[in-house]
Formats: structure tokens, sequence, C-alpha cells
């Protein structure tokens, strides 16, 4: 069971470590990013209690049907936003969010409190085999979701101008993004799978694009990068 946990803790340890290394120009206090963790590992249980509710009012008669109010209504809107309220209420306010790679980080780490239970829970019943699928797929999912929620958030914390258009990006777009990984899955059509290792690709080259481009613009607050 220890080596369960660890395997399934390894990639959320390794993506932490890069985002807070990524972090160059002022590195954000440990308390806040243990608080984000948490915020992120806590907010599992009103998902799960939630997504079993929503999941009971499903009246879907096919297949896609049932994958799409699975992936987009129960997986993707409750757990993105659960996320983003925790971002919003977090840090909405907090003095030292004062650069625009700060929503970034901040948003990964809740990211991944919650993929680190998710995982955990997933890992000990599916085993190694399962720890290892998720690695490179579920796990750094999550952390590019909060990549995205966590730009668009940064925006419109620092420009109060932007804030009414950027603020709802920072749910739309994980939770489009999010509701499409898990629809490619759960739908089981054969070119949908197809499409999911370029799907995975792309992710990651946005998401890595996002945070170089963040990372290093964020020492010049008047540099804004357009959305992709």
């Amino acid at each position: 069971m220890i080596l369960l946990v660890t395997a399934a803790l390894a990639p959320v340890i390794i993506i932490l470590l890069y985002i807070y290394f990524r972090d160059k120009y002022e590195k954000e206090p440990i308390g806040l990013l243990a608080m984000s963790l948490a915020a992120g590992a806590v907010i599992v249980i009103p998902v799960i209690f939630i997504e079993q509710l929503i999941s009971s009012f499903n009246r879907s008669t096919t297949p896609l049907g049932d994958a799409a109010y699975n992936a987009f209504l129960v997986a993707a809107l409750v757990e993105e936003g659960f996320k983003f309220l925790a971002l919003y209420l977090l840090f909405r306010k907090n003095k030292h969010f004062n650069e625009k790679f700060d929503g970034i980080v901040y948003a990964v780490f809740i990211s991944l409190g919650f993929a680190a239970v998710e995982n955990i829970m997933y890992v000990s019943r599916g085993g190694m085999e399962v720890a290892l699928v998720r690695m490179i797929t579920a796990v750094p999912a999550h952390a590019l979701f909060g990549v995205r929620m966590g730009y668009f958030f940064g925006i419109a914390q620092l420009y109060p101008e932007l804030k009414k258009s950027y603020l709802p990006l920072a749910f739309i777009y994980p939770f489009l993004l999010h509701g499409f990984y898990d629809f490619m899955l759960m739908a089981r059509v054969e070119w949908l799978l197809l499409l999911f290792i370029p799907y995975m690709i792309l992710l990651y080259f946005i998401g890595f694009r996002k945070m170089k481009v963040t990372s290093d613009s964020s020492i010049y607050r008047n540099n804004i990068d357009i959305p992709l």
C-alpha cells in the first residue's frame, strides 16, 4: 500500500516542484502554497457528494449522451467549479497576489491538492498499472487545467478593466478542456480514443506555452498575452 501511495503522489510532487521553481521573480509564501494544496484536497469531499447527486438526474438514453452528461455536467462542472471557487475565495484580495504567474501557481497547487486525493483513491483500487497511466494523463491534466484557470484569473486580478471578461474565462476554459478530456475516455468510441493522445499533446503544448509567456512577462505588468 505504501508503494501505491508513493506512486500516486510522485507525479503530484514533481509537478508541484516544477511550478514552484518556474516562479522566477518572487516565490509565493510556503504557508499559502500549503493552504492551496489543502484546499484542493478538502474540496474532494463536497465534490464526491455533489457529483453523486447530479449523476442521479442523468436521463440520457444513448451512450454518447451519457458520456457527455457525466463528462461535462458531473465531472468537469463540479470539479472545476470547486477549484475556481477555492481560488477565488482564497486569493481575490490576497496581498501576495501581485504577479500574473501567481494565478498559475495557486490554481495549479489547488488542482494538484485535488488530484493527489483523487489519484490515491484510483490507484488504491486499480494498482500500479493505473498509477503509471495516470502519471502521464490525469494528474498532469489537472495541473494543465489549473494553468488555464490561473492564467485568466491572474489577468483578471491585476487588470481591473479586464476583470469582467477574463474572470469568467478562468472557469470556462478549464471546464471545457476537462469536459472534452473526460468525454473522449467515457464515450468509448474508437476515433475519439485515437484523438486522445493528440489532445493530451495539445494540452501540454498550450500549458507550457502559457507558463513560459506568463512567467517571462510577469515582471512587466503591462504585457498581456493573447489567449490561445
